[in-house]
């Protein structure tokens, strides 16, 4: 990757963690920088060309040494953290990729500041375009997460504009793969949670609503690509093969061979009722798409098998 020392914030989280080992599977030295609130040491490989840095990324960034590429993961992600940490979580999107911003400015390097597809909110387009602008409640539980995230953009558009800063924006989609946990509250890992446990799998409202899951190496890859590439974004990296929640229970209890029934609660608020990326930017400018099946990669993920 013409890549010699790269910076990877929140880089022992879910999507941190499997960054750093692509990264280093590439022989560059990665720095992780972590405060470990959701994300876990057991996470990361041992390797002597990777450095873990304990910081919260809302304090300034003081790292020693060139950077090439800055890699800005750092944001509680999943409905269970962001619930329970509102605060913290609009420092992070703000203050975080403010500092991530900073010290990539101060390098000289490239930044790439993960965003995601919550910024469409609930959409009333559909597929979702980079040039949407979104429908979000600024005021609703979920908007400490969605505004955290659309105030990014603003920090990034900001510091290329003033500063001629190298900055891009991906916009992450639903997102699954080994290392998440268990209890994050994310819709695979809590039916797989509830299946393996014999529970019943917990739908919320009516399961059609739907999602658009893209597995982990995928998502790797389109951000890898992004980092190569000069484009500023931002960039939707999702799978655009769109299931209903109830779909993806369905297909969980088969390929667990679970006696799981499917119970529906109430409807979680301001849940998006659609969501499907148009990765047609993805597709032209960084040559990408998803290439893992959703039943591939549970299977690979999570060493299901087919039942039958």
């Amino acid at each position: 990757m013409g890549l010699r020392r790269v910076v990877v914030t929140g880089g022992a989280g879910f999507v941190g963690s499997h960054v750093c080992e692509a990264l280093l599977r590439s022989g560059v030295r990665v720095v992780c920088v972590d405060n470990f609130r959701t994300g876990s040491v057991d996470n990361l490989p041992e390797n002597p060309k990777l450095g873990v840095v304990h910081a919260d990324v809302t304090r300034p960034l003081d790292l020693l040494g060139e950077v090439d590429l800055v890699l800005h993961l750092a944001c509680p992600a999943s409905p269970v953290d962001y619930l329970r940490m509102p605060v913290d979580t609009l420092r992070t999107g703000a203050l975080g990729t403010l500092h991530a911003l900073e010290l990539a400015h101060r390098k000289g390097a490239r930044i790439v500041v993960a965003s995601t597809s919550e910024v469409y909110g609930d959409p009333l387009e559909h597929p979702q375009r980079e040039d949407y602008w979104g429908n979000v409640n600024p005021i609703g539980p979920r908007s400490v997460y969605d505004e955290a995230k659309r105030f990014g953009e603003a920090a990034v558009e900001a510091f290329r504009r003033e500063y001629g800063t190298n900055t891009a924006i991906v916009r992450i989609f639903n997102t699954y793969g080994p290392r998440m946990r268990p209890d994050d509250g994310r819709v695979i890992p809590t039916f797989l949670s509830q299946a393996r446990a014999g529970r019943p799998l917990t739908v919320h409202g009516d399961g059609q609503q739907t999602r658009s899951l893209c597995h982990v190496d995928d998502l790797v890859r389109g951000l890898l690509l992004m980092a190569e590439s000069d484009h500023h974004g931002p960039i939707n990296l999702g799978n655009p093969q769109e299931v209903t929640v109830l779909e993806i229970a369905e297909r969980i209890i088969a390929l667990t061979g679970s006696a799981s029934r499917i119970e529906h609660v109430d409807a979680m608020v301001d849940d998006p009722r659609r969501r499907r990326p148009d990765i047609s930017l993805a597709r032209s400018v960084l040559g990408w798409q998803p290439e893992i099946s959703l039943d591939e990669g549970l299977r690979r993920s999570f060493a299901l098998e087919p039942v039958g």
